[in-house]
């Protein structure tokens, strides 16, 4: 290749780079050309905003604001422990209070499946029931009244009241009301003879004993 054909391939490059050069130029021109109105409104923004608060602004207060910041520098680096300490303390607990929060959910599952909050519904669903058909006065009249009904639950908690009570409920459906008849003088003294009826006079003749103690 001769000189000449050097020199012209070498200025054929520079021609290139220089095309290159030129068309980055135009485009970062065009670039700056499409931003300087937004570069200029917002400037003429940030003016306005400074022009606001330059009144209340006082460069003692920046001085001011430094002192105190390198003051506190202790403080501050105390607070930074103590929010590290805090940061460690939730990343412990986190798990514990997820499982307390499951197992919570699952038991407020378990008391709805039971009823548990339908049932507190009805209660209050009666309260104000009574709190509509009753004033304060008469709930209060009938707080003593409610008292003693406690006491005679409480009473038929005695195991061989409730097996009585069992047995007196069972009563009326092994009766046959239809099989009465009219019995007289001769009808007692023979039906005397049934097993049964002697028993249960047996037992109306100690309930009336027990009956003789309410005079007293």
């Amino acid at each position: 290749m001769t000189n000449e054909e050097l020199i012209l391939e070498k200025l054929g490059r520079i021609e290139a780079e220089l095309a290159e050069v030129r068309t980055i130029r135009e485009t970062w021109n065009e670039l700056v050309e499409d931003f300087n109105p937004l570069l200029k409104s917002g400037f003429q923004l940030l003016l306005k905003e400074l022009g606001k608060i330059e009144s209340g602004f006082a460069l003692e207060d920046v001085f001011l604001l430094i002192k105190r910041f390198l003051l506190n520098m202790k403080n501050l680096a105390e607070a930074l422990d103590m929010l590290e300490n805090t940061l460690e303390l939730w990343d412990t607990v986190e798990p514990m209070a997820k499982s307390m929060v499951h197992n919570l959910i699952f038991y407020l599952g378990t008391l709805e499946q039971k009823g548990v909050f339908r049932t507190y519904e009805a209660m209050l669903d009666l309260r104000a029931k009574v709190a509509a058909n009753y004033g304060a006065a008469d709930i209060e009249a009938m707080g003593d009244t409610f008292v003693h009904m406690l006491g005679m639950l409480k009473k038929m908690a005695n195991p061989e009241f409730m097996a009585l009570l069992d047995k007196l409920m069972d009563i009326p459906a092994s009766v046959d009301l239809s099989k009465a008849k009219p019995v007289g003088a001769m009808g007692m003294f023979s039906a005397m003879g049934d097993p049964k009826i002697k028993e249960g006079l047996g037992v109306a003749l100690e309930l009336t004993k027990a009956l003789g103690g309410l005079k007293g």
